[in-house]
C-alpha cells in the first residue's frame, strides 16, 4: 500500500472541505495524540476539529511539502493556510491569513486506514499572525 498517496488523498479531501471522506480514512478504533481544542481524542474528535477549522478559515487548505515513508508509519511537514473571518478558540475573526507549519506523524495498519496520529502545530506562529492578545 502506498501510504504516502492516501496521506496526501487525506490531506486533498480536507482542503477540499469534504471531512466526511477525509474521516473514511480513520480507522473504527482511532487514536488522537494530539490535544485537540474540539472533539475528543477520537476520528469523530478530529473531524470535529477540523470542522471548527474549516468554519473559522473558509478558505483552509493544506499542503503536504515533504514526507518521509517510515513503512507503518508516514511523516509529514505540512502547512495550513487561511484567513481567520469567525471566531476561533475565542479569538473573534481578524480577516487576517496565516500560513502554519505543521508536523503530522500517521500509522496505518495493514487495512490501510489511519489508526493512530501525533501531531505539531506551530501555535505560536498563527497566534502571533492574528495579532492575538497574550494571555
Amino acid at each position: 500500500m502506498d501510504h504516502t498517496a492516501t496521506l496526501r488523498r487525506m490531506y486533498d479531501l480536507i482542503s477540499a472541505h469534504d471531512i466526511d471522506a477525509f474521516g473514511e480514512f480513520l480507522a473504527d478504533d482511532f487514536i488522537e495524540h494530539e490535544e485537540l481544542p474540539a472533539g475528543g481524542p477520537t476520528r469523530e474528535g478530529v473531524k470535529a476539529f477540523f470542522r471548527m477549522q474549516i468554519a473559522a478559515f473558509p478558505d483552509f487548505a493544506m499542503t503536504m511539502q515533504d514526507v518521509v515513508d517510515g513503512g507503518d508509519k508516514i511523516v509529514a511537514r505540512a502547512r495550513f493556510t487561511g484567513t481567520h473571518e469567525a471566531e476561533f478558540m475565542g479569538i473573534p475573526a481578524t480577516g487576517r491569513p496565516v500560513d502554519v507549519q505543521l508536523i503530522d506523524i500517521m500509522r496505518f495498519a495493514d487495512d490501510g486506514l489511519v489508526h493512530e496520529h501525533w501531531g505539531v502545530f506551530d501555535a505560536m506562529a498563527m497566534m502571533q499572525q492574528l495579532r492575538a492578545p497574550a494571555s
